[in-house]
Protein backbone atom coordinates (compact mmCIF):
# COMPACT_ATOMS: atom_id res chain seq x y z
CA UNK A 1 0.00 0.00 0.00
CA UNK A 2 2.83 2.40 0.79
CA UNK A 3 6.60 2.48 0.88
CA UNK A 4 9.14 4.08 3.15
CA UNK A 5 11.66 6.25 1.37
CA UNK A 6 14.20 5.73 4.11
CA UNK A 7 14.87 9.45 4.22
CA UNK A 8 14.47 11.83 7.12
CA UNK A 9 14.65 15.60 7.17
CA UNK A 10 16.57 17.75 9.64
CA UNK A 11 13.72 17.36 12.17
CA UNK A 12 14.00 13.59 12.09
CA UNK A 13 10.71 13.32 10.20
CA UNK A 14 10.07 10.11 8.31
CA UNK A 15 8.87 10.45 4.68
CA UNK A 16 6.43 7.96 3.18
CA UNK A 17 5.33 7.81 -0.45
CA UNK A 18 1.77 6.51 -0.80
CA UNK A 19 0.97 4.91 -4.13
CA UNK A 20 -2.69 5.86 -3.92
CA UNK A 21 -4.90 8.11 -1.78
CA UNK A 22 -4.36 9.01 1.87
CA UNK A 23 -7.61 8.79 3.83
CA UNK A 24 -7.78 10.86 7.02
CA UNK A 25 -10.19 9.28 9.50
CA UNK A 26 -11.14 5.67 10.29
CA UNK A 27 -14.78 6.27 11.13
CA UNK A 28 -17.66 4.96 8.99
CA UNK A 29 -16.77 7.36 6.13
CA UNK A 30 -13.12 6.31 5.98
CA UNK A 31 -13.99 2.63 6.29
CA UNK A 32 -16.60 2.84 3.52
CA UNK A 33 -14.16 4.46 1.07
CA UNK A 34 -11.46 1.94 2.00
CA UNK A 35 -13.77 -1.00 1.29
CA UNK A 36 -14.78 0.42 -2.10
CA UNK A 37 -11.12 1.00 -3.03
CA UNK A 38 -10.17 -2.50 -1.87
CA UNK A 39 -12.65 -4.01 -4.30
CA UNK A 40 -10.88 -2.15 -7.11
CA UNK A 41 -7.43 -3.24 -5.88
CA UNK A 42 -6.39 0.39 -5.40
CA UNK A 43 -3.78 0.91 -2.65
CA UNK A 44 -4.38 3.50 0.08
CA UNK A 45 -3.41 4.50 3.60
CA UNK A 46 -5.89 5.33 6.39
CA UNK A 47 -4.63 7.67 9.12
CA UNK A 48 -6.48 7.69 12.46
CA UNK A 49 -5.62 9.80 15.51
CA UNK A 50 -7.24 7.37 18.00
CA UNK A 51 -6.21 3.80 18.80
CA UNK A 52 -9.30 2.21 17.23
CA UNK A 53 -11.73 2.53 14.36
CA UNK A 54 -14.90 4.62 14.82
CA UNK A 55 -13.52 6.32 17.94
CA UNK A 56 -16.56 8.63 18.17
CA UNK A 57 -18.83 5.61 18.53
CA UNK A 58 -16.49 3.64 20.76
CA UNK A 59 -15.32 6.37 23.13
CA UNK A 60 -17.56 9.44 22.87
CA UNK A 61 -21.15 8.22 22.91
CA UNK A 62 -23.53 7.35 25.74
CA UNK A 63 -24.34 3.75 26.61
CA UNK A 64 -28.05 3.73 25.68
CA UNK A 65 -27.43 5.08 22.17
CA UNK A 66 -29.09 3.32 19.25
CA UNK A 67 -29.17 4.21 15.57
CA UNK A 68 -31.93 6.76 15.11
CA UNK A 69 -32.86 5.47 11.65
CA UNK A 70 -33.69 1.94 10.44
CA UNK A 71 -30.63 -0.17 9.72
CA UNK A 72 -31.24 -0.25 5.95
CA UNK A 73 -30.43 3.50 5.88
CA UNK A 74 -27.28 3.07 7.96
CA UNK A 75 -25.39 0.18 6.40
CA UNK A 76 -22.11 0.82 4.59
CA UNK A 77 -21.44 -0.20 0.97
CA UNK A 78 -20.81 -3.85 0.17
CA UNK A 79 -22.02 -5.26 3.52
CA UNK A 80 -25.58 -5.22 4.93
CA UNK A 81 -26.29 -5.54 8.64
CA UNK A 82 -26.82 -9.10 9.94
CA UNK A 83 -30.45 -10.18 9.56
CA UNK A 84 -30.72 -10.91 13.28
CA UNK A 85 -29.96 -7.29 14.18
CA UNK A 86 -33.01 -5.29 15.31
CA UNK A 87 -34.47 -2.47 13.20
CA UNK A 88 -32.53 0.05 15.31
CA UNK A 89 -29.15 -1.52 16.21
CA UNK A 90 -27.57 -0.64 19.55
CA UNK A 91 -24.26 1.16 19.92
CA UNK A 92 -22.53 -2.14 20.71
CA UNK A 93 -24.06 -3.87 17.68
CA UNK A 94 -23.05 -1.03 15.37
CA UNK A 95 -19.46 -1.10 16.64
CA UNK A 96 -19.35 -4.86 16.10
CA UNK A 97 -20.66 -4.33 12.56
CA UNK A 98 -17.91 -1.77 11.86
CA UNK A 99 -15.19 -4.03 13.28
CA UNK A 100 -16.46 -6.92 11.14
CA UNK A 101 -16.51 -4.53 8.17
CA UNK A 102 -12.87 -3.56 8.69
CA UNK A 103 -11.89 -7.21 9.06
CA UNK A 104 -13.81 -8.36 5.97
CA UNK A 105 -12.10 -5.80 3.75
CA UNK A 106 -8.74 -6.08 5.55
CA UNK A 107 -8.65 -2.39 6.46
CA UNK A 108 -5.67 -1.66 8.71
CA UNK A 109 -5.41 2.04 9.64
CA UNK A 110 -2.28 3.72 10.94
CA UNK A 111 -3.52 4.30 14.50
CA UNK A 112 -2.36 6.95 16.98
CA UNK A 113 -1.34 9.34 14.20
CA UNK A 114 -2.77 12.83 14.48
CA UNK A 115 -2.62 14.98 11.37
CA UNK A 116 -0.87 18.28 12.07
CA UNK A 117 -1.06 19.68 8.57
CA UNK A 118 -2.02 18.76 5.03
CA UNK A 119 -0.91 21.01 2.19
CA UNK A 120 -0.77 20.77 -1.58
CA UNK A 121 2.76 21.27 -2.92
CA UNK A 122 2.28 23.22 -6.16
CA UNK A 123 5.85 22.63 -7.30
CA UNK A 124 5.64 18.85 -6.97
CA UNK A 125 1.87 18.64 -7.60
CA UNK A 126 1.53 16.37 -4.58
CA UNK A 127 -0.15 16.45 -1.17
CA UNK A 128 2.06 16.51 1.91
CA UNK A 129 0.34 15.20 5.05
CA UNK A 130 2.31 15.57 8.28
CA UNK A 131 1.30 13.48 11.30
CA UNK A 132 2.50 13.20 14.87
CA UNK A 133 2.46 9.86 16.66
CA UNK A 134 2.83 9.61 20.42
CA UNK A 135 3.09 6.11 21.83
CA UNK A 136 4.18 6.12 25.45
CA UNK A 137 6.97 8.68 25.78
CA UNK A 138 8.05 8.32 22.15
CA UNK A 139 7.03 11.09 19.77
CA UNK A 140 7.60 10.77 16.04
CA UNK A 141 6.62 12.69 12.91
CA UNK A 142 5.73 11.24 9.53
CA UNK A 143 5.14 12.99 6.24
CA UNK A 144 2.89 11.11 3.82
CA UNK A 145 3.27 12.18 0.19
CA UNK A 146 0.42 11.37 -2.18
CA UNK A 147 -1.49 12.49 -5.28
CA UNK A 148 -4.95 12.18 -3.70
CA UNK A 149 -6.25 13.17 -0.26
CA UNK A 150 -9.59 12.07 1.19
CA UNK A 151 -10.88 14.05 4.18
CA UNK A 152 -13.07 11.63 6.15
CA UNK A 153 -12.89 13.14 9.64
CA UNK A 154 -16.61 13.94 9.52
CA UNK A 155 -18.96 16.54 10.94
CA UNK A 156 -18.55 15.55 14.60
CA UNK A 157 -14.80 15.56 15.16
CA UNK A 158 -14.80 17.95 18.14
CA UNK A 159 -17.37 18.81 20.79
CA UNK A 160 -18.61 22.41 20.86
CA UNK A 161 -18.37 24.10 24.26
CA UNK A 162 -20.13 27.49 24.13
CA UNK A 163 -19.07 30.51 26.13
CA UNK A 164 -21.77 31.08 28.75
CA UNK A 165 -21.54 33.82 31.34
CA UNK A 166 -20.48 32.45 34.73
CA UNK A 167 -19.95 28.83 33.62
CA UNK A 168 -16.38 28.84 34.93
CA UNK A 169 -17.63 29.98 38.35
CA UNK A 170 -20.07 27.05 38.62
CA UNK A 171 -18.66 24.65 41.23
CA UNK A 172 -20.52 21.50 40.15
CA UNK A 173 -19.54 19.04 37.43
CA UNK A 174 -19.65 20.30 33.84
CA UNK A 175 -19.20 17.81 31.00
CA UNK A 176 -19.83 17.73 27.27
CA UNK A 177 -22.26 15.08 26.10
CA UNK A 178 -19.36 13.26 24.40
CA UNK A 179 -18.12 12.36 27.88
CA UNK A 180 -21.54 11.31 29.22
CA UNK A 181 -22.02 7.54 29.52
CA UNK A 182 -24.98 6.87 31.80
CA UNK A 183 -27.31 8.57 34.25
CA UNK A 184 -26.47 6.00 36.92
CA UNK A 185 -24.14 8.30 38.88
CA UNK A 186 -26.64 11.18 38.78
CA UNK A 187 -29.43 9.50 40.75
CA UNK A 188 -31.17 12.10 42.93
CA UNK A 189 -29.16 14.98 41.44
CA UNK A 190 -30.48 18.08 39.69
CA UNK A 191 -28.90 18.09 36.24
CA UNK A 192 -29.14 20.86 33.67
CA UNK A 193 -28.96 19.57 30.08
CA UNK A 194 -28.00 22.41 27.73
CA UNK A 195 -29.40 21.60 24.29
CA UNK A 196 -32.56 19.98 22.94
CA UNK A 197 -31.38 18.05 19.89
CA UNK A 198 -31.40 14.27 19.68
CA UNK A 199 -28.53 14.01 22.18
CA UNK A 200 -30.08 16.49 24.65
CA UNK A 201 -33.45 14.74 24.52
CA UNK A 202 -31.99 11.28 24.90
CA UNK A 203 -29.64 12.23 27.74
CA UNK A 204 -32.55 13.90 29.55
CA UNK A 205 -34.56 10.69 29.11
CA UNK A 206 -31.67 8.59 30.39
CA UNK A 207 -31.22 10.82 33.44
CA UNK A 208 -34.93 10.58 34.21
CA UNK A 209 -34.83 6.79 33.88
CA UNK A 210 -32.05 6.78 36.49
CA UNK A 211 -34.15 8.88 38.90
CA UNK A 212 -32.20 12.08 38.38
CA UNK A 213 -33.99 15.43 38.07
CA UNK A 214 -33.16 16.74 34.60
CA UNK A 215 -33.99 20.21 33.29
CA UNK A 216 -33.50 20.70 29.56
CA UNK A 217 -32.67 24.09 28.04
CA UNK A 218 -34.76 24.84 24.95
CA UNK A 219 -33.40 28.13 23.64
CA UNK A 220 -34.70 28.03 20.07
CA UNK A 221 -37.40 26.28 18.06
CA UNK A 222 -37.05 22.61 17.16
CA UNK A 223 -39.06 19.97 15.34
CA UNK A 224 -39.88 16.90 17.44
CA UNK A 225 -41.26 13.97 15.43
CA UNK A 226 -42.20 10.46 16.55
CA UNK A 227 -39.59 7.91 15.53
CA UNK A 228 -42.36 5.81 14.02
CA UNK A 229 -45.78 6.60 12.56
CA UNK A 230 -48.31 3.76 12.41
CA UNK A 231 -45.56 1.20 12.88
CA UNK A 232 -43.39 2.59 10.09
CA UNK A 233 -40.21 4.60 10.47
CA UNK A 234 -40.97 8.32 10.11
CA UNK A 235 -37.85 8.70 7.96
CA UNK A 236 -38.86 5.77 5.77
CA UNK A 237 -42.37 7.21 5.41
CA UNK A 238 -40.96 10.60 4.45
CA UNK A 239 -38.67 9.06 1.82
CA UNK A 240 -41.61 7.17 0.33
CA UNK A 241 -43.88 10.24 0.23
CA UNK A 242 -41.15 12.37 -1.37
CA UNK A 243 -41.24 10.10 -4.44
CA UNK A 244 -44.76 11.31 -5.19
CA UNK A 245 -45.27 14.63 -3.42
CA UNK A 246 -43.45 17.99 -3.17
CA UNK A 247 -41.32 18.58 -0.10
CA UNK A 248 -43.59 21.21 1.44
CA UNK A 249 -46.59 18.88 1.26
CA UNK A 250 -44.66 15.99 2.82
CA UNK A 251 -43.73 18.36 5.66
CA UNK A 252 -47.39 19.31 6.13
CA UNK A 253 -48.46 15.66 6.30
CA UNK A 254 -45.68 14.76 8.75
CA UNK A 255 -46.62 17.64 11.06
CA UNK A 256 -50.33 16.74 10.98
CA UNK A 257 -49.56 13.10 11.83
CA UNK A 258 -47.12 14.25 14.53
CA UNK A 259 -49.79 16.47 16.08
CA UNK A 260 -52.15 13.47 16.35
CA UNK A 261 -49.44 11.33 17.99
CA UNK A 262 -47.49 13.80 20.17
CA UNK A 263 -49.92 16.67 20.52
CA UNK A 264 -48.94 20.34 20.44
CA UNK A 265 -45.33 20.49 21.65
CA UNK A 266 -45.64 24.24 22.21
CA UNK A 267 -47.76 23.41 25.26
CA UNK A 268 -44.59 22.00 26.84
CA UNK A 269 -42.30 24.91 25.94
CA UNK A 270 -41.03 23.49 22.64
CA UNK A 271 -41.79 25.79 19.72
CA UNK A 272 -41.77 24.54 16.15
CA UNK A 273 -39.76 26.37 13.44
CA UNK A 274 -41.64 28.13 10.64
CA UNK A 275 -39.99 25.90 8.03
CA UNK A 276 -41.07 22.25 7.90
CA UNK A 277 -38.70 19.54 9.21
CA UNK A 278 -37.49 18.34 5.80
CA UNK A 279 -37.17 21.85 4.36
CA UNK A 280 -35.22 22.93 7.44
CA UNK A 281 -32.91 19.95 7.07
CA UNK A 282 -32.32 20.64 3.38
CA UNK A 283 -31.77 24.38 3.69
CA UNK A 284 -29.98 24.65 7.05
CA UNK A 285 -28.82 21.12 7.91
CA UNK A 286 -30.79 21.13 11.17
CA UNK A 287 -31.96 17.62 12.03
CA UNK A 288 -35.40 17.07 13.58
CA UNK A 289 -35.55 15.25 16.92
CA UNK A 290 -36.93 11.73 16.70
CA UNK A 291 -38.74 11.15 19.97
CA UNK A 292 -38.20 7.83 21.75
CA UNK A 293 -39.88 8.65 25.04
CA UNK A 294 -38.56 12.01 26.24
CA UNK A 295 -41.76 13.88 25.35
CA UNK A 296 -43.85 11.63 27.61
CA UNK A 297 -41.43 12.42 30.45
CA UNK A 298 -41.83 16.13 29.70
CA UNK A 299 -45.61 15.79 29.83
CA UNK A 300 -45.43 14.03 33.19
CA UNK A 301 -43.03 16.64 34.63
CA UNK A 302 -40.15 14.18 35.06
CA UNK A 303 -38.16 16.30 32.59
CA UNK A 304 -38.52 20.08 32.98
CA UNK A 305 -38.21 22.35 29.96
CA UNK A 306 -36.46 25.65 30.77
CA UNK A 307 -35.67 28.72 28.60
CA UNK A 308 -32.29 30.10 27.52
CA UNK A 309 -29.52 30.72 30.04
CA UNK A 310 -28.58 34.23 31.18
CA UNK A 311 -25.72 33.22 33.49
CA UNK A 312 -24.41 30.61 35.92
CA UNK A 313 -23.71 31.14 39.60
CA UNK A 314 -21.66 28.90 41.89
CA UNK A 315 -24.50 26.44 42.50
CA UNK A 316 -27.36 27.67 40.32
CA UNK A 317 -28.34 28.97 36.92
CA UNK A 318 -30.33 32.08 35.99
CA UNK A 319 -32.53 32.01 32.89
CA UNK A 320 -33.47 34.80 30.48
CA UNK A 321 -36.96 34.99 32.03
CA UNK A 322 -35.42 35.93 35.39
CA UNK A 323 -36.05 32.59 37.12
CA UNK A 324 -33.25 30.81 39.01
CA UNK A 325 -32.71 27.06 39.44
CA UNK A 326 -30.39 25.26 41.88
CA UNK A 327 -28.40 22.55 40.08
CA UNK A 328 -25.72 19.98 40.87
CA UNK A 329 -24.34 19.19 37.39
CA UNK A 330 -24.37 20.41 33.80
CA UNK A 331 -24.33 18.32 30.61
CA UNK A 332 -23.54 20.34 27.48
CA UNK A 333 -25.46 18.75 24.60
CA UNK A 334 -24.30 21.64 22.44
CA UNK A 335 -23.25 19.74 19.36
CA UNK A 336 -20.09 19.06 17.44
CA UNK A 337 -17.99 20.65 14.75
CA UNK A 338 -15.55 19.74 12.00
CA UNK A 339 -11.84 20.06 12.82
CA UNK A 340 -10.70 20.34 9.20
CA UNK A 341 -9.70 24.07 9.40
CA UNK A 342 -7.20 23.21 12.13
CA UNK A 343 -5.04 21.01 9.89
CA UNK A 344 -6.01 21.32 6.20
CA UNK A 345 -4.21 24.26 4.61
CA UNK A 346 -6.73 24.83 1.85
CA UNK A 347 -9.49 27.41 1.49
CA UNK A 348 -10.87 26.93 -2.04
CA UNK A 349 -12.90 23.76 -1.39
CA UNK A 350 -13.49 23.88 2.38
CA UNK A 351 -15.15 26.82 4.14
CA UNK A 352 -14.11 28.25 7.51
CA UNK A 353 -16.70 26.04 9.26
CA UNK A 354 -14.88 22.92 8.06
CA UNK A 355 -17.53 21.90 5.52
CA UNK A 356 -17.25 21.88 1.72
CA UNK A 357 -18.42 25.14 0.15
CA UNK A 358 -20.28 23.31 -2.62
CA UNK A 359 -23.71 22.18 -1.40
CA UNK A 360 -25.03 18.63 -1.45
CA UNK A 361 -24.92 16.50 -3.57
CA UNK A 362 -21.75 17.90 -5.19
CA UNK A 363 -19.60 18.62 -2.13
CA UNK A 364 -17.55 15.43 -2.33
CA UNK A 365 -14.89 16.48 -4.86
CA UNK A 366 -12.50 19.41 -4.95
CA UNK A 367 -9.49 20.12 -7.14
CA UNK A 368 -5.99 18.61 -7.22
CA UNK A 369 -7.14 15.20 -6.02
CA UNK A 370 -8.93 16.48 -2.90
CA UNK A 371 -12.10 14.68 -1.72
CA UNK A 372 -14.49 15.03 1.23
CA UNK A 373 -16.65 12.28 2.70
CA UNK A 374 -19.20 12.46 5.51
CA UNK A 375 -19.97 16.19 5.35
CA UNK A 376 -23.44 15.97 3.77
CA UNK A 377 -25.39 16.39 7.05
CA UNK A 378 -27.25 13.27 5.95
CA UNK A 379 -25.81 10.76 8.37
CA UNK A 380 -24.51 7.34 7.46
CA UNK A 381 -26.53 7.20 4.23
CA UNK A 382 -24.80 10.37 3.05
CA UNK A 383 -21.38 9.02 4.01
CA UNK A 384 -22.03 5.81 2.07
CA UNK A 385 -23.16 7.74 -1.01
CA UNK A 386 -19.98 9.86 -0.81
CA UNK A 387 -17.83 6.74 -0.51
CA UNK A 388 -19.27 5.22 -3.67
CA UNK A 389 -18.83 8.44 -5.70
CA UNK A 390 -15.30 9.08 -4.42
CA UNK A 391 -14.08 5.52 -4.95
CA UNK A 392 -15.51 5.46 -8.48
CA UNK A 393 -13.79 8.74 -9.32
CA UNK A 394 -10.48 7.60 -7.85
CA UNK A 395 -10.86 4.31 -9.72
CA UNK A 396 -11.32 6.19 -12.99
CA UNK A 397 -8.21 8.33 -12.38
CA UNK A 398 -6.25 5.27 -11.28
CA UNK A 399 -7.11 3.30 -14.45
CA UNK A 400 -6.24 6.25 -16.71
CA UNK A 401 -2.83 6.65 -15.08
CA UNK A 402 -2.25 2.89 -15.24
CA UNK A 403 -3.05 2.84 -18.96
CA UNK A 404 -0.67 5.76 -19.56
CA UNK A 405 2.13 3.95 -17.73
CA UNK A 406 1.53 0.78 -19.72
CA UNK A 407 1.60 2.75 -23.00
CA UNK A 408 4.91 4.35 -22.02
CA UNK A 409 6.41 0.95 -21.15
CA UNK A 410 5.11 -0.54 -24.41
CA UNK A 411 6.52 2.39 -26.45
CA UNK A 412 9.86 2.14 -24.65
CA UNK A 413 10.13 -1.60 -25.34
CA UNK A 414 9.21 -1.10 -29.00
CA UNK A 415 11.93 1.53 -29.35
CA UNK A 416 14.52 -0.80 -27.83
CA UNK A 417 13.40 -3.64 -30.12
CA UNK A 418 13.68 -1.36 -33.20
CA UNK A 419 17.12 -0.23 -32.16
Amino acid sequence: MFSFTGQTDFCGRRSVWVNGPVIVGAGPSGLAISACLKEQCIPFVVIERADCIASLWQKRTYDRLKLHLPKKFCQLPKLPFPEEYPEYPTKKQFITYLEDYAQKFDIKPQFNECVQSAKYDEACQLWRVVTVSTIGSTRSETEYICQMLVVATGENAEGVVPEIDGLQEFTGEVIHVKDYKSGEKYTGKKVLVVGCGNSGMEVSLDLSNHNAKPSMVVRSSVHVLPREIMGKSTFDLAMMLMKWLPLWLVDKLLLILTWFILGNTQNYGIKRPSLGPLQLKNHHGKTPVLDIGALEKIRSGEITVVPGIKKFNSDSVEFVNGETLDIDSVVLATGYRSNVPFWLQETEFFAKNGFPKTPFPNGWKGKRGLYASGFTRRGLAGASADAVRISQDIGKVWKEELNQRQKKVHTHRRCISTF
